[in-house]
């Protein structure tokens, strides 16, 4: 097997670290996984046996990589991380989907990605440029949501409107026009969610696109973090299927 190296983004796979999202990796999409990489100062505990034990009944390769794992996680308490080919996905025609514009946090992105799968918003367009979806700080933050998700990028918004032009959308603003209650209460399907950046936001332009939503909050805040604002949306939305 050729040497792991450091990850980075013009590589053609990626990791996912730690136990759980190598074993959500693993149940969602075996196909993709090259090997599983363990740290012998917890191959021998129930957790990691398991993940090894499922790894090699799906003729994935197991190997203790104390070194490796290092590199990757940039921690001492990672134990298992799966190596996984990096791969895109087409987005559902009729499906709601969740569009991030020009996302720039490799936390944030992972925990809305985790968000998207709880509220059932299985598909997510994003605009770049972005934070890499592939970095394993993304994926651990989804805590390997990410292999349940449908996500694909686009080099802008039209690509994206010209893609799904059925979609309605729904920007979320500032200066929003329908308060998200009123909004979800009356939303047309197939809907798309659009967020926009965690310092910008989204431009003004965008505010003449579809139906712009306002999140209400008190004026001690100035603003929701992007992840906060996203729950909120996808929470709203899909409530009341």
């Amino acid at each position: 097997m050729p040497k792991l190296e450091a990850y980075d983004r013009s590589l053609s796979y990626s990791y996912a670290p730690g136990i759980f999202p190598s074993t959500e990796c693993l149940r969602a999409c075996p196909e993709r996984c090259l090997r599983l990489l363990v740290s012998s100062a917890a191959e021998h505990s129930e957790g990691v046996r398991s993940l090894a034990q499922a790894s090699e009944a799906a003729g994935v390769r197991v190997e203790v990589a104390d070194r490796a794992l290092a590199r990757i996680a940039h921690k001492d308490n990672c134990f298992a991380a799966m190596v996984f080919e990096k791969r895109e996905s087409e987005l559902s025609a009729d499906g709601a989907h969740v569009v991030l514009h020009h996302p720039s946090d490799s936390g944030n992105l992972g925990t809305i990605l985790r968000a998207c799968l709880g509220f059932g918003l299985r598909d997510v367009a994003i605009i770049r440029p972005a934070v890499d979806l592939f970095d394993p700080r993304v994926v651990r933050a989804s805590m390997g949501a990410l292999f349940s998700l449908r996500v694909r990028h686009y080099d802008d918004f039209d690509d994206y409107r010209a893609a799904f032009s059925q979609h309605a959308l729904y920007p979320f603003m500032l200066t929003g026009a329908v308060p998200v209650e009123e909004a979800a209460e009356k939303a047309v399907r197939p809907f798309s969610l659009i967020f926009g950046n965690e310092a910008s936001g989204l431009p003004d332009a965008f505010a003449q696109l579809g139906t712009s939503v306002l999140i209400p909050h008190s004026s001690e805040i100035d603003s929701l973090n992007l992840a906060v604002a996203v729950g909120i949306g996808a929470y709203a939305f899909t409530r009341r299927r």
